[in-house]
């Protein structure tokens, strides 16, 4: 009689790990990746969203995204958007290095600073859009300073991208200061202690310590920045509805699904979009390479 064999020669323990996975790559591939190329498919056609018939039109709707200004200017906006990027970044990581050493009520200002990223983006909308208006709530500030009288803060183009681009920095500033708290909290307190026995300075402490080790998160903060400003869709259109100059590429693609009912030429902006998130993000990646730092 042959010798019972243990778990460990089972055959199904060399499938368990996938039967773990299965539910995971199953949902992961419904909602991902089936969408993704479906939309594929559908940059090909001239399919209008409602209709069964989708013709073949090859790069067409392509041709006409390089080929029409008016499809392709709106990238333009997302400057506005990458500006504030680089201002939130700065923000949250000045605050999170102040925070990460002893300070009174510095709990309290953790909690300040991270609650407009809980707030929903569509209430956030709302409220600036009262905020900006014509008499109100920011005229009404600026009038205590004798600066007052009306002015049309979402009017002009130049003034309601700046506006808006304002108010996702008062709102992702959290994100980032969360990010780049942990990744601070996460260094050993040993250094810190040593370099203050060598006499560093906070400046000298945050260049030699804090800087090389929150890299990694660093970089990640910066592809989300660089990806952000490209998909930002929330607040201009709530507030503004990609009025006065304020369209972003995402809210224009949105429009050509559902207003427009050419569903085909979405499609194709949304590749697009893509792949130009893609291939910063992979520049990005080759340039500042996510090295593993070793402090201790």
């Amino acid at each position: 009689m042959a010798p019972a064999r243990s778990w460990r020669e089972h055959p199904l323990r060399r499938i368990t790990p996938w039967l773990f996975l299965l539910t995971p790559l199953a949902l992961l591939i419904t909602f991902t990746y089936v969408p993704v190329g479906n939309m594929i498919y559908y940059s090909f056609t001239d399919w209008d969203g409602v209709s069964p018939e989708r013709n073949y039109t090859g790069l067409d709707n392509y041709r006409q995204l390089f080929t029409r200004p008016e499809l392709f200017r709106v990238f333009f906006v997302s400057f506005y958007y990458l500006a504030a990027s680089a201002v939130q970044i700065v923000i949250a990581l000045y605050f999170a290095t102040v925070l990460s050493f002893d300070l009174r009520f510095r709990n309290l200002f953790k909690g300040i600073l991270f609650f407009p990223y809980l707030v929903n983006g569509v209430a956030i909308g709302f409220v600036f859009l009262y905020f900006f208006q014509d008499g109100g709530t920011l005229d009404a500030l600026l009038a205590w300073f004798g600066a007052g009288g009306d002015h049309a803060w979402l009017g002009d183009p130049e003034s309601a991208n700046t506006s808006l681009a304002g108010v996702s920095v008062w709102r992702f500033t959290g994100l980032n200061f969360v990010l780049f708290l942990g990744a601070i909290q996460s260094v050993p307190g040993e250094l810190y202690e040593a370099a203050q026995l060598d006499g560093a300075s906070r400046w000298q402490q945050f260049r030699h310590i804090i800087a090389p080790s929150i890299r990694p998160v660093l970089s990640l903060s910066v592809i989300l920045a660089i990806s952000g400003s490209l998909a930002v869709f929330e607040i201009p259109y709530i507030m503004t509805g990609g009025a006065t100059g304020t369209s972003t590429f995402v809210i224009q693609t949105v429009k050509l699904a559902f207003q427009f009912n050419k569903t085909g030429l979405a499609s194709a902006c949304a590749v697009v979009l893509l792949l130009i998130i893609l291939v910063i993000t992979w520049i990005q990646r080759r340039l500042v390479p996510d090295d593993k730092v070793d402090l201790v």
